[in-house]
This record gives C-alpha cells, structure tokens and sequence, in this order.
C-alpha cells in the first residue's frame, strides 16, 4: 500500500497543492507540524501515516510530529489537549459535533481556505456541515453515503421499480408486505438505525434547514411540523413495513432477513455492503437507491457522516497547518486515500475518482451531484449527546407502540427544554 501510495500521491500531490496557491517548491515551510490523529484502526492509521510521509516529502523543511490516539480515548482528551497544549491539527468531526470548540473558541476559522476557487467549488456539498455562524472551521476528508440497499431480484420478481417519490415508495412497499415481506429489515437494539429513518423522514419532510433548527434546540418536539414526520413514519408502522422485533436485533444481526429474502430493503450506510456481500449477496442481486422525495417543495438531503481535519486556535505553525488542509483535500489526495485498499470510503472533492464499485460509484454520484439540499451528519452527530440519546429512545419506542407519540414528543420537548437553556 505504501509504495502505492507514493507514485500516485507524492507525484500528484505538489500539481494539487500548486493549484490551490501555495508554495510550489515545498521549501517555504519549516518548523514543527504537530498532527493528532484518532485514526487508530490499523487500516486508517496506515492511510493517516503514509499521506503525511508524502505531504513530508513535498516540504523537507517541515519537521512533523504525529500522535495517534485510541479513537474513543480521543474523544475525553481533545478538549484537555486543546485547551492545554495544542497541536497544529487535529482529526474530528463535522456540524454539531464540532460546535462545542467552535463555540469555545478553540478552533481556527479557515473561511479564507473555503474562499480558494479548488476548495470552493470541489467541496460545495460539504460546505454546509463544516460551516457555523456562516463561517467554515475546518476541512472533511472522507464521508460515506447512506440510502436504502435493496434486493433487486425481489424488485423485479415483483414487478417494481426504484421509486421517485413518496407515493411509489409506499406503494412499492405494499406490493413487497402483500407478497409476505417486510419492506425493510431495521435492528433498533442500539436505538442508532431508528435515528436513520427519523433523519431522512425528517429531511424529506422538513427539509435540511428544518433539521437543523432541530438539531441547534429551536424547533419544539410538538410542533405540528415534527409531528408530520412521524405521520409520515407511522404510515410504513401501519402497513407492517420493518421486520418485527427489531428491538431485538443490532444492525448486524438484522441483515440475515434481508439475505434470506424476508425483507426486500435496509436503510443503512454503504459500510452495509461487505457484509451482505460475504454473506452471498451478488451485485446482481443487490442495488441502491436515494431515499425518494416526501415533500416536492423540499430540496434532497442526505445522510453522510463526515470526518474532518481542523487548525486548533492555539496552533504554533498554521501557515503549514493551512497547507496540510489543502494537501488533505486535494482532488489527487482525495483519490487515493478513499480508495479500496485505503479507508474504503467516499472522497469530498468532487474532481476526485472513485474505484470501480458500483455502491461507492452511486454514492459518490449522489452526494457530489444530486443533494442540493445540504449534507447532515447522521442524528446522534448532529444533536447533543443528551437529546440524541432520549429522541433515539423515543424513535424505538414509537415504532414498536406508535400510540404512544404524544407521551414521547412530551417527553422530548422536556428533554429539549433542559439541553438547550
């Protein structure tokens, strides 16, 4: 992998950073470049490594320190490391997870870098998920799609196709529930799955603004809006759309109902795709689709959680700290570490190439060229970690007793008005 990685990126990676406006020579920068990483799986921490050795190689100058941090031991220390010692950047998260460092002002705005016409044009979709107080404080570099998988020997057994909108979607799924399947396998036992279908309902309801508003405690659980959603959701409840019990099963142990044919789809991210792949699902049997339009009046959002780079405010060397960002993001750089062999996701930079996959192929369509309502990070990155806790509760419970809506939205609204004072 790493000899790989030199000839494609060390050779490319001076043309795409001589693009965006910097030093050609890689003579201009010196000092310490002091990088935290937690990127600590062995495959990511490889790909993390070797793109900073070729980044090292283009400015010899540039004396760079790296240290990689057990990811969930990443998560206590960073507003400790930020606060006391900081690095020059910093692996995270994008939107809400990012927001408390932005707010404590422990992040660097990078605006100006969002401002370069290679970053502005080729990263326009994620824009909106590194962006507070309309102003960006950091760079993605790999995000991965969510939609719906779906068997399409099934689909074409029954005579169905992929649906454009609402009223398809749910007549496609009374076609598959007439046939004796459930429409879509779910495992809420980790309540997380529940958030996915709250996301996109809500999205294709509301809109991404909407969500948003959400998200940041402006809008009230009870508003009729948000009760729209669940409207909207306890339409598949009635019609015996999920694979019953899910309470009962984690994601993993839900995706036998899909590969034994009982459930005809999963709304999930593309991280699904290996394992009903080695659980003897072909290509030929198993397709994609963008979870359809509920409201024509609202523009298509999606689902793509997104891991970020950031220039901590206490930075010594953020002239270098800016130069790796725009390294990091770059068409060619973009390329290669979100390929198969590296982490196997999809790249932010829309002038980048993806392998020959067919799911990362859709996906990279998807989320570089038909979302233009905005991108979101999934709901437990996007809500504080209390609300997101409580709605994910509520989410599995409406499902399972969909009776019980105004008990939950109460609830919720309860919960809001604590978080959020």
């Amino acid at each position: 992998m790493r000899s790989m990685f030199k000839a494609s990126v060390a050779a490319l990676g001076l043309t795409a950073i001589t693009a965006g406006g910097a030093i050609a020579d890689g003579h201009g920068l010196s000092g310490d470049l002091k990088i935290f990483l937690d990127t600590s799986n062995p495959a990511p921490r490889a790909t993390m490594e070797a793109m900073i050795a070729d980044f090292a190689e283009i400015h010899p100058n540039l004396n760079i320190e790296t240290t990689v941090i057990d990811r969930e031991a990443y998560k206590t220390q960073i507003r400790n490391f930020l606060t006391a010692d900081a690095p020059d950047v910093a692996t995270w998260y994008a939107a809400n997870r990012m927001r408390p460092y932005v707010e404590a002002g422990l992040f660097e705005d990078v605006s100006d870098l969002w401002a370069e016409p290679e970053i502005a044009e080729n990263l326009a979709s994620t824009k909106g998920a590194m962006t507070i107080d309309d102003k960006q404080w950091g760079v993605p570099y790999t995000y991965y799609q969510w939609g719906v998988y779906y068997r399409k020997d099934i689909y074409e057994e029954l005579g169905l196709s992929e649906p454009s909108n609402w009223d398809e979607f749910k007549a496609n799924c009374q076609a598959i529930v007439d046939s004796g399947r459930s429409c879509f396998t779910i495992g809420s036992k980790f309540l997380w799955t529940a958030g996915g279908w709250f996301d996109y309902l809500n999205l294709r309801t509301n809109g991404f603004d909407f969500h948003m508003d959400m998200a940041a405690g402006d809008v009230e659980w009870t508003d009729d809006r948000v009760r729209q959603t669940f409207a909207n959701w306890r339409e598949l409840i009635d019609m015996g759309a999920f694979v019953e019990n899910h309470q009962n099963y984690s994601w993993q142990e839900a995706l036998p109902f899909m590969v034994n044919g009982e459930s005809a789809g999963y709304l999930m991210g593309n991280f699904a795709v290996a394992p009903l792949r080695e659980a003897g699902l072909t290509d030929d049997q198993l397709d994609f689709y963008q979870f359809p339009a509920i409201n024509p009046d609202v523009a298509l959002a999606e689902d793509a959680p997104t891991d970020t780079f950031h220039i901590p405010s206490g930075a010594t060397n953020k002239e270098a700290a800016r130069e790796f960002l725009r390294f990091v993001v770059s068409s060619n750089v973009q390329t290669e570490i979100n390929n198969g062999q590296n982490l196997g996701q999809l790249p932010v930079n829309a002038a980048s190439a993806v392998d020959n996959d067919k799911f990362l192929n859709e996906g990279f369509a998807m989320l570089s060229t038909n979302s233009p309502g905005g991108v979101a990070q999934f709901f437990d990155r996007d809500f504080p970690a209390e609300m997101a806790a409580e709605a994910m509760q509520g989410f599995q419970e409406f499902m399972v007793f969909p009776d019980n809506l105004d008990d939950i939205l109460n609830r919720l609204e309860s919960v809001r008005q604590r978080v959020y004072q």
